[in-house]
């Protein structure tokens, strides 16, 4: 009895022990600045996946040199962050290989033509990446370790979140990284400590008024950030980040909050280099290089989102800090949250813990307010500029010197406003296909301010004909006759300043490059789509010269065969297409030359009318009609097909587009591939 009462004892006193120690192990466990909670994501054991997205510019000279510091520091930082750079020069790609796949390339987003991404194709092409959390940065801001804690704590948020923070403008940054990117060291190649660095840059930094260097992140959640769609900013070039904070708050769908006090970010300058390698710096003049592209974006601002008729004030949001070791998330008057008094989709006021009311902790709050006092306000609408007009500081001249390939050879296709998107889906499909040496000509002020917020080089002719019908404009119409005379007098201007020309309507659907094809023509021979729509028989019979499709080079003969077609064009009560046949052709076919040219006997210039199975028309064997279009074309060896010998806009539209032959996401703006398409996308009339 008294053996069995020992037992007893000893089992009661050991659960008591074990209890002791779990409530002292438990009370010893890390505060809620250590995120441990698994989100059931790509994380690893609670750890989130973070993925940085940034378009640097060409790693070439000074601009290497920072750009690689900047992102070192941000690999350094943690195994799961991984870097995204858009761009499509080729330096980028050498760059990523040293960093295996933590680093990886992605030129597949819309450009400028200039080189200069667009932001909203951006964010939209980092949803096909896999993350928990993702940022966008700029390429010359470091990164220190509590950016990672800042993210690992907003992570184990219940709610959907978005955040932003404000860099620190650094005159010197007298650091580097090590090889192995795990230490910083001193000029003088000793180790410094984060703190100590921190210190040493503590004394000279201010924030930066540099809207382009902010940070923004948010999580992987169910809900969007916004309503409504983002519009098609230049990256860098002012506005698309406030836009984007004002809408995210506006729309109320996230909890978003101001991270400037909790995340080291330090530019390293202000200055923006922007070229991408795609267009040399030492062609543009100082006008060229100026404020265009940053009224575009205001007049997107404007015109889209909630910031033209109301905007929150930056000091009224939530800021995020850490004091005393400790996360808090402070208003505007320096009342605390506790970390965990906010739920999905509401905010629940809690006063701060007592173990969190020291010293320390108060004036921490009360130093940040301070700081928040210096902070200059940004209000959105003051950038807005919703009825500047939008012009390109670029001569035609100054556009053929950018765009022209090494041959001196440009695209030319001119289109007026009720065929901008057959525009845009043309444009897609030769960026696709890497095409860069095309020009649009813009037959009216439409068409050309749309132009240049799509980033096209545009221009306009100021001797285009007024009041173009939208719906009414097609072949056969009066329209029709006055626009196409347009096309020649245009291709003439660029021919006598120098530069071989492939004229390409809109509704010309390229399968593959053609250039490599055309240009193999010697000079002295212009070359053209065929309109004969029989199957067998001659190509060059009358009036069956395509003035839609055609390549001319710049020389003597061609110049002058071209001033003939346009003369005879003015004149005529015709489109330019039957000048082109009967200048050139002569009169019912006088000039034939067997079965597929004419020669024109006065300047001595050779037409040779180009192989149908290569170059169809939309008469030919009946391809649009058939059940796959794309299939039977690539089974002729299409190059090219054109969309005509049908009436009516609306018609030609709804054709292409149900072939699936279509590259351009109206409701976005942006490019996109046939099978990302869904065809039962309604047009606007």
């Amino acid at each position: 009895m008294k053996a069995s009462q020992i037992g007893l004892w000893s089992v009661w006193v050991s659960g008591i022990l074990l209890i002791a120690l779990s409530l002292y192990a438990t009370q010893r466990l890390p505060l809620s600045n250590t995120p441990f909670f698994n989100h059931g994501s790509s994380g690893d054991l609670g750890t989130p996946k973070i993925t940085i997205f940034t378009a640097p510019a060409p790693f070439t000279g000074s601009l290497a040199t920072k750009q690689s510091l900047a992102i070192r520091s941000w690999l350094a930082l943690s195994p799961q962050i991984n870097v995204i750079l858009f761009t499509q020069h080729p330096s980028a790609a050498s760059f990523a290989t040293s960093f295996g796949s933590r680093v990886l390339v992605e030129p597949n987003i819309d450009f400028t033509f200039l080189g200069v991404p667009f932001f909203h194709s951006m964010v939209a092409r980092s949803q096909a990446f896999t993350s928990d959390i993702y940022v966008f940065m700029d390429t010359e801001t470091i990164l220190l370790p509590d950016f990672v804690l800042a993210l690992h704590y907003a992570y184990q948020r219940d709610n959907d979140w978005f955040l932003f923070a404000s860099p620190r403008n650094v005159s010197n940054f007298p650091f580097y990284l090590d090889e192995d990117g795990k230490y910083w060291l001193k000029e003088d190649g000793k180790r410094i400590r984060i703190e100590k660095l921190q210190d040493t840059l503590g004394s000279s930094w201010q924030w930066s008024c540099s809207e382009g260097k902010m940070l923004i992140a948010w999580n992987n959640g169910e809900l969007p950030l916004h309503h409504g769609v983002l519009p098609p900013f230049l990256y860098g070039r002012g506005v698309h980040n406030h836009w984007l904070i004002n809408e995210v708050l506006s729309s109320g769908l996230r909890f978003v909050f101001d991270a400037s006090w909790a995340i080291s970010i330090f530019a390293l300058d202000d200055s923006k280099h922007w070229s991408n390698g795609l267009v040399k710096s030492s062609i543009l003049s100082d006008t060229e290089k100026g404020s265009w592209k940053y009224d575009g974006n205001s007049h997107l601002a404007a015109l889209y989102g909630s910031s033209s008729l109301h905007e929150v004030n930056y000091s009224s949001v939530m800021k995020l800090l850490k004091c005393d070791g400790h996360y808090l998330l402070i208003n505007s008057t320096g009342d605390a949250l506790h970390p965990y008094a906010y739920k999905r989709m509401s905010l629940r006021r809690a006063s701060i813990a007592k173990c969190w009311r020291s010293k320390k902790t108060l004036a921490c709050v009360s130093g940040t307010k301070k700081l928040q006092n210096g902070m200059s306000g940004y209000f959105l609408k003051d950038r807005l500029v919703p009825t500047k007009t939008l012009e390109f500081p670029f001569s035609l001249e100054s556009l053929l010197s950018i765009t022209a390939d090494k041959n001196r050879t440009v695209v030319l296709t001119v289109a007026g406003y009720s065929y901008k998107d057959m525009l845009m889906s043309w444009v897609c499909r030769l960026r696709h296909l890497r095409v860069t040496n095309f020009l649009v000509c813009a037959l009216d002020y439409e068409t050309y301010q749309f132009s240049i917020m799509q980033g096209l080089p545009v221009f306009n002719d100021p001797s285009a004909p007024s009041n173009i019908s939208f719906n009414d404009c097609h072949f056969g119409t009066l329209c029709f006759q006055r626009v196409t005379k347009v096309k020649s007098r245009m291709v003439l201007k660029i021919l006598k300043l120098g530069y071989n020309v492939l004229l390409s309507d809109v509704d010309v659907y390229w399968f593959r490059n053609p250039l490599p094809l055309l240009s193999s023509f010697h000079p002295a021979i212009l070359v053209a789509q065929s309109d004969e729509y029989n199957q067998t028989g001659p190509i060059n019979l009358p009036r069956r010269l395509n003035s839609g499709f055609y390549f001319a080079c710049s020389d003597g003969s061609t110049i002058a065969a071209m001033e003939k077609v346009v003369r005879h064009a003015a004149t005529s009560g015709l489109s330019e297409q039957p000048s082109f046949y009967d200048t050139l052709c002569g009169e019912g076919g006088s000039n034939r030359k067997g079965d597929n040219r004419c020669v024109e006997s006065e300047t001595n210039l050779t037409i040779h009318f180009l192989d149908r199975n290569l170059f169809p028309n939309g008469a030919y064997l009946g391809l649009w009609e058939r059940k796959n279009v794309k299939s039977a074309c690539k089974k002729l060896g299409c190059i090219v097909l054109h969309n005509n010998w049908i009436s009516g806009r609306m018609k030609k539209l709804e054709r292409q587009v149900l072939s699936c032959l279509w590259d351009y996401d109206i409701s976005t703006r942006m490019c996109f591939m046939c099978s990302e398409n869904k065809l039962t996308k309604s047009f606007e009339t």
